[in-house]
């Protein structure tokens, strides 16, 4: 049976927004489409084409664009929002940002960001995952994200799905200090969502032998093998959800 429960999060997502029919729409950071397929419009993009799995970006996108949709998407890739020049002259009604901040590489990129998004519309869509675990299920998922966040600081260039973990109230922060106002939040429903999953077998493939090879400080190794094997044993027990996440909108 075809898990739809991606789809169905983002249409969650797409009705708290309450974006009109025909709006033109910036999507930053699309990652492999799947809001993108629901809101239909155009899309801003920054990624390589063999990057995603099962399947990559190009192979996404071509199957979106080969859709009946494919006729309302654009998408551009290889394209910096931050460029000097990037989208020079264009307008959209709204801009959305969907599940991306996580990627960025430090807190001054997606700063950079909400300074930039003004020259080309006046309101914002954003949901990322919230950092806070509100039941001891939850804390594999946040020791996963955690753990990426720490090895990651340590790199000078990556292509992880975490690098930079922000809360909720650090968004909200540098959203007001960019001439931002938020609107209202929602917390949409995450329990069908397999993120945990995938973020606690990345974690626990990748994360201790990247700390070894980036050389972190033994103090800081030790620490992370200490949660590493938390994570190991909550998992034994089967006691995994996904965390929250959070969506607002912003003017």
């Amino acid at each position: 049976m075809e898990d739809t429960s991606q789809d169905d999060y983002r249409r969650q997502l797409a009705e708290f927004w309450q974006i009109p029919s025909g709006a033109r729409i910036l999507e930053v950071g699309c990652g492999q489409g799947d809001m993108t397929s629901v809101l239909a419009e155009s899309a801003g993009h920054i990624a390589d084409l063999s990057y995603g799995a099962p399947q990559t970006l190009g192979k996404a996108t071509d199957l979106i664009r080969s859709g009946p949709l494919g006729h309302k998407i654009d998408f551009r890739f290889n394209c910096d929002i931050l460029q000097e020049g990037a989208f020079a002259g264009e307008s959209y009604d709204y801009g959305v940002m969907a599940h991306c901040s996580w990627y960025f590489s430090s807190e001054e990129v997606l700063r950079s960001v909400f300074r930039k998004l003004p020259e080309f519309c006046s309101h914002l869509c954003f949901a990322e995952w919230d950092l806070e675990p509100y039941t001891i299920d939850q804390v594999p998922h946040y020791l996963a994200v955690l753990i990426q966040g720490q090895v990651e600081s340590f790199k000078t260039s990556s292509h992880a799905n975490v690098r930079t973990p922000f809360s909720c109230k650090t968004v909200e922060r540098l959203l007001a200090e960019n001439g931002w106002s938020t609107a209202q939040i929602c917390l949409p429903d995450t329990t069908e969502l397999q993120d945990a999953n995938w973020e606690i077998d990345a974690c626990l493939k990748n994360s201790l032998r990247e700390a070894n090879e980036l050389g972190v400080p033994p103090r800081l190794y030790s620490l992370l093998e200490t949660q590493v094997d938390l994570i190991r044993n909550l998992k034994e027990s089967g006691r995994i959800t996904p965390l929250g996440s959070f969506a607002l909108r912003a003017t």
